[in-house]
């Protein structure tokens, strides 16, 4: 028997998910059908989430949200969400997508059509915020450098006596923890000095 469930979600446990329950249920979908999270939506790592996903919707279910975000804030992944749910053929309707409301009974090309055009229009809008953030970092970096901030690793400040103490180990005179010693450093950097030794000489 094929069921109908509704997802909520409020990003913490102080928010209230009343408007997006009563819409679930003037929809149609039972209270008892519910699933709400009190969680964040930058993944999908949510209990009631995946309950709802792997233990409660069967192919030929439907699952019904209030807004496309309710599923969760990273664009990409919810493709990814909607193409699973489109392979296990689970119907997703989002109640302020008309489109994906469509009732074609007998006509799956048209609810293929639906699935096709959700997913195309999430990937799209996952494709714009990339590059978006990409341009936005970018432009932070470049706004960075022309203060004067250095990105990279911190160079390792050679101690006074780097060039003698790195010339006795190239000699083989003194081991490496007795240099380590003499010039008062770890061991991590005692080899990054060194190997910028070798660099020098080669």
């Amino acid at each position: 028997m094929q069921k109908q469930f509704g997802y909520a979600r409020v990003s913490t446990a102080h928010q209230n998910t009343d408007r997006q329950i009563d819409a679930l249920l003037e929809y149609g979908v039972e209270e008892r059908n519910i699933i709400i999270d009190k969680q964040s939506g930058k993944d999908f790592e949510r209990v009631g989430y995946l309950a709802l996903k792997n233990t409660m919707l069967r192919s030929g279910d439907t699952l019904v949200v209030k807004e496309l975000d309710r599923l969760g804030r990273n664009k990409r992944m919810i493709k990814e969400e909607l193409e699973w749910f489109k392979a296990h053929g689970i119907r997703v309707k989002i109640l302020n997508v008309p489109t994906s409301l469509m009732e074609c009974e007998g006509q799956d090309w048209i609810l293929e059509m639906v699935s096709n055009i959700l997913i195309e229009v999430m990937a799209s809008i996952a494709e714009e915020e990339r590059a978006k953030n990409h341009q936005r970092q970018s432009e932070g970096i470049q706004a960075a450098r022309n203060k004067g901030v250095v990105f990279g690793r911190p160079t390792v400040t050679k101690p006074e006596n780097y060039e003698a103490v790195m010339e006795r180990v190239s000699k083989r005179e003194i081991t490496a923890v007795q240099a380590m010693k003499m010039m008062d450093v770890h061991k991590t950097t005692f080899y990054k000095l060194k190997k910028q030794y070798w660099k020098k000489d080669n």
